[in-house]
């Protein structure tokens, strides 16, 4: 069974970083893509960056370009959203989520779904202060 393990969350002030850390278990996922959401309270969930497990494609939403990466380590399982410069309106549980569906390029809205992946972790809370 897929599992979805996020970690890393805290209260930081606006301007510092975070690095977010989702572990995978339960198979391979080696044509897989992994992404990261996040969801503000009494907003919907929205996409903020996705991986492809084999290879480097990356997709972002405009909102964290430049400012936030995404990356995968194979040999420990993991996907990490690295995040930089963050703002307030960063703040929200942020969730990781995979999918086996393979529909083109990782930048294809798509991948920006939330319908597009069968799997999604519990959430860490990301708090930016003002």
């Amino acid at each position: 069974q897929v599992q979805l393990v996020e970690s890393g969350g805290g209260l930081v002030q606006a301007g510092g970083s975070l690095r977010l850390s989702c572990a995978a278990s339960g198979r391979t996922f080696t044509h897989y893509t992994m992404g990261w959401f996040r969801q503000a309270p009494g907003k919907e969930r929205e996409f903020v960056a996705a991986i492809r497990w084999s290879g480097s494609s990356t997709s972002y939403a405009d909102s964290v370009k430049g400012r936030f990466t995404i990356s995968r380590d194979h040999a420990q399982n993991t996907v990490y959203l690295q995040m930089n410069s963050l703002k307030p309106e960063d703040t929200a549980v942020y969730h990781c989520a995979a999918t086996g569906s393979l529909q083109g390029s990782v930048g294809r809205s798509y991948y920006s779904q939330t319908g597009t992946y069968d799997y999604w972790g519990q959430g860490t809370q990301v708090t930016v202060s003002s």
